[in-house]
Parts: structure tokens; C-alpha cells; sequence
């Protein structure tokens, strides 16, 4: 099924109007006549990177043709754009699984990818990422709408934006990673890559306490955070970021943080940053659990 809705009655309905036979729109869109015919009648979809080109060899308007819910998400812009995977992973130079991970919800693209994915798409980079966003399931239609939204409290909108907002500038953890660090914390097969995935997309909306414990440690949070109730203060990205530091120096990761910065260490300014951080956060860490 294509990303927008397709109704082959009306394809032919509109087809017919324009005085085209199914062989005829089949040359203009590059498939056979008994294709189009298989479209009109139900039989199958087209692709959603054809759906451009029927529209305009039809002179309609996409969004009229075509309709889709609510604002678009990675495979809409890539569909939009007429292309198909195989030709937009020729144009970041990288095989198809990238894009359908991205596109699926799997994993995120690498940065490198998203300026020229924003070209060839015709949108902006921050257009391209909140669609990423829609894809992995959170809220919103921009970055803005995502800062200025319901704060975070089911496991599903926990995930992903610690997954959004918690590794700016590193490549976030693959399903199958989290899982991995779920079962090393539980010291015992608690899941798998797909029981992370239905947790992440809302297909199972609830977990055990050893789950919920393991998730904190994979996502490097405080374990409150994934508690029922638990939901993130107004200054969310600030305050998810500032635990998730906090967590890492209690677990002895700040020499990890050290290293990704420069090989002489944290300098003073950072230093006097990070005790800033936690003398506000001694304040704000009882009420994480709170409503």
C-alpha cells in the first residue's frame, strides 16, 4: 500500500476525463497499460514513488489526488520526491538498509546523510529530521512543536526521545543493542530486538520492573525516569540530558565523556559547567517521579 491513499475508481475516473487510454498513462508514468489496469481495479497498489507521476500526467494536484493524514514522515518525503529506495541510497551512497531502517522506526540515519537526502527530497534539514521523527513514532510536526509538546510519560515516548535527544552527534543504540544491555543489567534473556521494537513503536505498552531498570541503564538515565507516573519538567531536553550526565558519572563514564572531547581532558569551563549542573539538579531530582 502506498504512503498516501490510492483509489483506483477515481485514477480511472480522472484517466478517462483526460481522454487517456490505460496504455497511454502507462507510458507517461514507465509502466505497461495492463499495470494501470491492475491498479484501477483493486488488484494492486502502485509504488508510492509513482504516485508523483500519475498525479501529473493525469495535471492533478498531489494532495487532491492523492490524500494523506496529518504531516509526512520518511517514506512520504522519499515517495513525494518520485524516488524509489534503491535511487535515493545511490544519491548517499550507501545501500538500501539505512533508508528502510530510518523509515521503519528501526535506526536512526547517520548525519552525514541528511543534507543530501534534504536536497533531493526538496525540503529542509530540519524538515527531513522532524519527518524522522514522525517515522520513530514521536509527536509533532518540528523540532519547535516536539519542544513545545505533552512532555514524555509512556515507555513508547520515553524511548524515543532519549533516543532523539540523548546522543547528538553519536550514532543512538540499534534495537538489538538496547536489548543486549537490558539482558547484561537483568543478568538473564529478559528480551529481544523485537520486544525493544513493540515497546518503541507502542505495540506493547507496558514492561516489567526489570525491564523498565534495564531500559534506564541501556539509555543511560536515572531509573526513576521509567517508573509509572514518572514524566519529564517543563525544561525537558535540558533536564533529560543533565540525569543521563548524572548517570553516566555515577556508572564512572566521565572519563569516556573526557575522551570524546579533546585528549587533555574536561577543561576548567567545563569543569565549572558540570558542578553548575549538579547543584541545580539536587533540587530538581526528588520530583522526577512525581505527577
Amino acid at each position: 500500500m502506498p504512503p498516501r491513499q490510492f483509489d483506483g475508481s477515481r485514477v480511472r475516473a480522472v484517466r478517462r476525463g483526460r481522454d487517456l487510454s490505460q496504455k497511454q498513462l502507462g507510458e507517461l508514468v514507465g509502466v505497461s497499460g495492463p499495470a494501470v489496469a491492475r491498479w484501477e481495479n483493486g488488484q494492486e497498489f502502485p509504488k508510492g514513488e509513482k504516485l508523483p507521476g500519475i498525479a501529473a500526467a493525469l495535471n492533478q494536484p498531489l494532495d487532491v489526488l492523492f490524500p494523506h493524514d496529518g504531516p509526512p514522515d520518511l517514506q512520504l518525503l522519499r515517495c513525494d520526491a518520485g524516488l524509489s529506495k534503491a535511487q535515493a541510497a545511490e544519491i548517499i551512497n550507501a545501500s538500501r538498509v539505512p533508508l528502510s531502517n530510518a523509515e521503519s522506526g528501526r535506526r536512526r540515519l547517520n548525519d552525514a546523510y541528511v543534507p543530501p537526502l534534504a536536497k533531493a527530497y526538496g525540503v529542509t534539514e530540519d524538515e527531513l529530521r522532524a519527518a524522522q521523527d514522525r517515522s520513530f513514532g514521536l509527536r509533532g510536526t518540528s523540532s519547535s512543536d516536539n519542544e513545545q509538546a505533552s512532555a514524555p510519560r509512556t515507555i513508547e515516548e520515553k524511548i524515543n526521545y532519549l533516543l532523539q535527544h540523548g546522543y547528538v552527534g553519536q550514532e543512538p543504540p540499534s534495537d538489538e543493542e538496547i536489548a543486549r544491555a537490558v539482558n547484561e543489567h537483568a543478568g538473564v534473556a529478559t528480551v529481544t530486538a523485537d520486544d525493544i521494537v513493540a515497546l518503541r513503536t507502542g505495540a506493547t505498552t507496558d514492561a516489567s520492573d526489570v525491564v523498565r531498570a534495564g531500559l534506564a541503564h541501556a539509555l543511560q538515565v536515572d531509573a526513576a525516569l521509567f517508573q509509572d507516573g514518572a514524566e519529564v519538567n517543563p525544561a525537558a531536553r535540558e533536564f533529560l540530558e543533565a540525569i543521563r550526565f548524572l548517570g553516566s558519572i555515577h556508572r564512572g563514564q566521565i572519563l569516556g565523556l573526557a575522551a570524546r572531547g579533546n585528549s587533555t581532558g574536561l577543561s576548567a569551563e567545563m569543569m565549572a559547567k558540570i558542578n553548575e549542573v549538579v547543584g541545580e539538579l539536587k533540587h530538581k531530582l526528588p520530583d522526577v517521579g512525581g505527577e
